[in-house]
């Protein structure tokens, strides 16, 4: 059938969160580095998937590429143990989103063996990515808001005006 199997969409989203934590390390946080590089690592510290839930949008075929983007859910604080991730996964051949995830990741230390909370990096980080989403979004929200008022402009200029009359194209009697 040529259908992308339902686990591949997992991997998809895991890949992405662990090439997202390598872009910090490399171009965000370079600081702090090795450190973003072992939360994928059994050493010391590190980030374990609790749970995913997805939601398929449509049987995404192959060949396809896709695009994985993942947002925080909630602004860290210091004392948390684990955070949310919102993940979409969208269909690059479609242009549209194949799923949504949630991902709920985990700080594990290996060496105390339990649950420990985010470390004071990672809080720094995670703030500031927090900070540019929400700055983000009002930003976008401002643009759509005058894109919609361009729009009412428009429609009041052509449709909504008392005479106009509905072109039936060749279906006019």
């Amino acid at each position: 059938m040529g259908h992308v199997n339902n686990v591949m969409y997992t991997r998809y989203a895991e890949s992405a969160r662990i090439e997202w934590a390598q872009k910090i390390a490399t171009f965000v946080d370079p600081a702090h580095g090795d450190e973003w590089r072992e939360l994928w690592t059994p050493r010391s510290v590190g980030l374990i998937l609790r749970s995913i839930k997805t939601d398929y949008k449509f049987p995404m075929t192959y060949p396809d590429h896709v695009t994985v983007l993942h947002k925080l859910r909630n602004a860290p604080d210091g004392r948390m143990d684990h955070f949310i991730l919102d993940v979409i996964i969208l269909s690059e051949l479609h242009q549209r989103p194949a799923a949504r995830c949630v991902e709920d990741i985990v700080v594990y230390d290996y060496q105390q063996g339990k649950k420990v909370p985010l470390k004071p990096f990672m809080v720094d980080m995670f703030h500031e990515t927090f900070r540019l989403q929400e700055a983000a979004k009002k930003s976008n929200g401002e643009n759509i808001r005058r894109l919609h008022e361009r729009v009412e402009v428009l429609e009041k200029e052509t449709w909504d005006r008392p005479d106009a009359k509905e072109d039936l194209g060749s279906a006019a009697p």
